[in-house]
């Protein structure tokens, strides 16, 4: 329980000395908007940083030479909300992340992921979630990474399973060309969904598969592509459960 108390102080601690901040961020972007956005880059992935530390967790990352210096599009496995956490603090450069939309009912958070290019995706209403891919693919076309979970919510299934992946999230990589990089997680849920409410320290692996670009892929698996890159992650996280 400890561990739960220090995360949430620190998250409630940087949100309120967070207000400021947000003020002084907008002051650099008058002046430089390039500067503003890896400073808050920066800044966040620190806190992150700072939220795996108080959580105990031991991370193992493999393969973080497969990411490119462009923009790629990240898709993941998705088991906990520290998923986010893990894979945000070590991004390179600026990436939005595509949230649900009900995180918008969050103050100050929504403030700090709208600074961050996080776009948030309607799942219940198909003409809006198109915006929100339309956007993402303007990111991207404008240097801006993207990280999407294809299984578009929270397994709470077995721990080596995955839920359908959505094809419509590698619409991203397919109208801007850009990489997908895998990104497979195992035991993220023992961190704390596995036990709520309680955080425990836990071995958590990260793995950078090597990049997919959708043109160089034959006709059956473009028309699979979900299946084609969940496959990847399935393999790759039945791999590394022995090394948790």
């Amino acid at each position: 329980m400890i561990r739960l108390i220090f995360v949430a102080l620190f998250v409630v601690l940087f949100l309120i000395i967070g207000i400021p901040v947000l003020g002084i961020e907008w002051l650099i972007g008058k002046v430089s908007k390039k500067t503003m956005d890896y400073s808050s880059l920066r800044l966040v992935q620190w806190a992150f940083n700072m939220i795996i530390k108080l959580a105990g967790i031991e991370l193992t990352v493999i393969g973080e030479e497969n990411i490119s210096e462009g923009p790629v599009l990240y898709i993941g496995n998705h088991r906990s909300f520290f998923d986010i956490v893990i894979t945000y603090a070590r991004c390179k450069n600026l990436t939005g992340y595509i949230a649900k939309k009900e995180m918008l009912s969050i103050p100050l958070l929504r403030t700090w992921m709208k600074r961050l290019y996080c776009l948030f995706l309607d799942r219940e209403n198909p003409k809006e979630g198109l915006k929100t891919i339309l956007q993402a693919i303007d990111y991207v076309k404008h240097g801006i990474s993207i990280c999407i979970f294809p299984e578009g919510t929270r397994n709470k299934g077995e721990e080596l399973s995955l839920l359908p992946f959505h094809n419509g999230s590698f619409k991203i990589a397919e109208k801007t060309g850009c990489p997908i990089i895998p990104m497979s997680l195992n035991n993220t849920c023992d961190i704390f969904e596995g036990h709520f409410p309680f955080i425990k320290k836990t071995h958590v692996i990260l793995e950078y598969g090597k990049p997919i670009y959708p043109k160089e892929l034959d006709k059956d698996e473009k028309k699979r592509i979900g299946e084609y890159c969940s496959n990847i992650i399935s393999e790759t996280i039945h791999k590394n459960q022995a090394l948790v």
